[in-house]
């Protein structure tokens, strides 16, 4: 049996795991609201914010080094194992946060959830270098980060929907069972890499493994190009022009990802249902920059231009929607306009971020990709723990002017070290 297309099947299969991934993660900010009066009744506002500060930063602590773990994971065992592992694991986690009773459980659970769910991402990159030729990655990695967009776009009004009719220890339990019934699927239709896939047809398979850059012998094998240990690959200083562009540019996107519902909570006064209305809204914005700037990069490649020229344009162009648009942030009137405004700084978001993350296959061999993937994840991971833990105290009395300037600064940074760390973006040697 042949399936036509097989690449594009695979890509929607992770970009599925990648909704799920964030129905999974969004819950809790959804919920909160009546989680936190249910928990914690004789808390204040303020105190409850703290309480919701510390268990994230815990949930990105855990995500950061789950991020490492995980990239080595997926260039060990790799992408059908790997992903296994790991939606396995994180859609468990997710189902104990119904026992939850307090500060400690809701730690254990959501640092469980962290750690499992950082295997999607470095699992997407290898996914994308091994499934891909080098002039689809771009909007193949579109395809696979508009998942996270539309798992926003489904969880808040699916959760605000489900909370009429259940608890939120129900809600828990049933969006943990979605990750396990994605196993199935995956199972049977990703069997092996394409170069031995049994359903691959010899057409796409030539033109997947012919279309890799690092591929220089002119034959049908697997992707190998240059793949150093861990101390030569942060040698490099292109390695560090990944890492701190994904360290500079993630928080911004975590900013929204946790405090849009607290936000919207305090600064308008919305319920839980409120939320699941218009929290929606910022994630079209990021699933048609998912889109868009993996389309762009593809159409410029298409067109002749290098990977180097057309990475860091669709790089500095996100970040550039993003700037004053962060900044519009300090005043946006009604709710109307903030969430407009949020799908904005979300379009340029995904707009930049689909070409970030595809620079690990650009720069290295199948066999380091997930590595330098994942220690990028982890340092995006951490930035967004030092802003995530900075908030409450940023936005105390509910000005959160202060935690968007900051993320205007981080657009700058990330922009800036692709331009000054990743002189050319091309396959790095071990000469260079």
């Amino acid at each position: 049996m042949k399936i036509k297309g097989l690449r594009w099947w695979v890509i929607t299969l992770i970009a599925l795991a990648t909704v799920i991934n964030y129905i999974d993660r969004q819950a809790l900010p959804v919920l909160w609201p009546d989680m936190a009066e249910d928990l914690y009744p004789d808390k204040t506002a303020d105190e409850r914010k703290g309480i919701y500060a510390i268990i994230s930063t815990i949930f990105i602590f855990s995500y950061a080094f789950g991020q490492a773990i995980f990239g080595k994971i997926f260039d060990k065992v790799g992408t059908r194992l790997g992903f296994t592992l790991s939606i396995g694991f994180w859609s468990i986690a997710t189902a104990l946060h119904a026992f939850a009773k307090g500060v400690v459980g809701l730690s254990i659970f959501r640092s469980l959830l962290g750690i499992s769910e950082a295997g999607n991402w470095p699992g997407a990159a290898k996914g994308n270098a091994e499934w891909f030729p080098t002039k689809e990655r771009a909007f193949a990695q579109g395809i696979f980060n508009s998942g996270a967009a539309i798992g926003g776009i489904i969880a808040f009004p699916t959760i605000g929907l489900l909370s009429a009719y259940f608890g939120w220890g129900y809600i828990f339990l049933i969006v943990g069972l979605l990750g396990l019934l994605w196993l199935v699927p995956w199972w049977i239709l990703v069997k092996s890499p394409p170069s031995k896939h049994p359903w691959i047809s010899e057409e796409e398979r030539h033109y997947i493994l012919s279309g890799q850059q690092h591929n220089t012998t002119g034959h049908d094998e697997e992707d190998e190009g240059y793949n150093p240990d861990t101390l030569k690959l942060l040698s490099h200083k292109e390695s560090w022009g990944v890492i701190i562009a994904s360290a500079a540019i993630d928080p911004i996107w975590w900013l929204f990802i946790f405090w849009i519902p607290i936000y919207l909570n305090e600064v308008y006064g919305m319920d839980v249902k409120a939320i699941g209305f218009y929290a929606w809204v910022p994630y079209v914005g990021a699933m048609v920059g998912a889109w868009f700037g993996g389309l762009l990069a593809q159409n410029r490649i298409k067109a002749g231009w290098s990977v180097n020229k057309t990475r860091k344009l669709v790089i500095t162009l996100g970040c550039l929607i993003m700037l004053p648009t962060l900044l519009a942030m300090s005043a946006p009137g009604g709710p109307e306009t903030a969430v407009i405004l949020m799908a904005v700084i979300l379009f340029g978001f995904q707009t930049a971020i689909g070409n970030v993350q595809t620079l690990p296959s650009d720069l290295l061999g199948g066999r380091s990709v997930g590595t330098l993937a994942g220690f990028a994840g982890m340092a995006a991971k951490l930035g967004a723990f030092g802003l995530t833990a900075l908030v409450p105290w940023l936005t105390s009395g509910g000005n959160y002017t202060p935690a968007f300037v900051i993320g205007a600064a981080l657009a700058i940074i990330a922009m800036a070290s692709i331009w000054v760390l990743c002189p050319k973006i091309a396959p790095l040697t071990s000469k260079n």
